[in-house]
């Protein structure tokens, strides 16, 4: 159950895909207050800032599920094509709010294969049923943004130049840039903090310092890991862990 003060406006690079259980749900998203009563389906794209709380003071329950972008692409039928874009963050629709519960019911242990597999196809058409318009790509925008990707994770601490991306890809910085949003719904900067901030999480649960985390990953110090952190998950590093040692991010952000 969620009470108390709502999460800071921060974004994702993955689709946060939610249910609403009980109560009422609220959020500010792409310059609207919206709301979400149970049964509805939440769908957040890649890099939007949103914020969330609980709409009464009866408090609210409700899961979160993230898919990272390429997931999604490679369950979707419809081949090298941007991103489904959601307009409608609230939907109602009764298929895809059943793939989410099964995906969402036993958060203590993993997917099977042929589970994951039937879910993720089932969830990818339900986006695909309340997206936009389908961009088609090129094979060459998509191998330029796969090489970045894997440039970027594999260079996370380091300091990572346009040029860099340019020699890898054979793109000029402000093509691969606009490639880049289409496949991965963010920028190649935000990537690579995103990147960062996933190494310091796993630097935190091993007991490693948030100071010492931030250098590790490649931050300045700590002061810019939180203020990325709390960016990015809508709390200080601090707090996150708190919450994350003692299993409390269960059914939350």
């Amino acid at each position: 159950m969620f009470h108390g003060n709502r999460f800071s406006p921060h974004r994702h690079d993955t689709y946060a895909l939610g249910l609403t259980l009980s109560g009422v749900q609220t959020f500010a998203y792409r310059g609207a207050s919206r709301f979400s009563m149970p049964g509805n389906v939440i769908v957040l794209h890649p890099d939007e800032l949103h914020d969330g709380g609980a709409g009464t003071e009866a408090g609210l329950r409700y899961r979160m599920m993230y898919i990272p972008p390429e997931y999604l692409r490679e369950a979707r039928e419809s081949g090298p094509t941007a991103l489904p874009f959601v307009a409608n963050p609230v939907l109602s629709d009764s298929r895809l709010a059943q793939a989410l519960t099964e995906a969402l019911a036993d958060l203590e242990n993993p997917i099977g294969d042929l589970a994951y597999a039937d879910l993720l196809s089932r969830i990818a058409d339900g986006l695909d049923r309340h997206a936009q318009e389908t961009i088609r790509l090129s094979p060459r925008a998509e191998r330029a943004v796969q090489q970045a990707c894997l440039y970027l994770r594999e260079n996370a601490a380091a300091t990572v130049r346009s040029e860099d991306l340019e020699a890898i890809t054979d793109l000029n910085r402000y093509s691969l840039a606009r490639q880049f949003r289409l496949v991965t719904g963010t920028s190649p900067h935000r990537y690579q903090v995103m990147r960062r901030l996933e190494q310091a999480k796993r630097l935190m649960l091993e007991d490693v310092s948030i100071a010492e985390a931030a250098i590790e990953v490649g931050f300045a110090d700590q002061s810019h890991l939180t203020r990325h952190f709390k960016s990015s998950y809508g709390m200080p590093p601090g707090r996150w862990l708190t919450l994350a040692s003692h299993g409390g991010l269960v059914l939350s952000h």
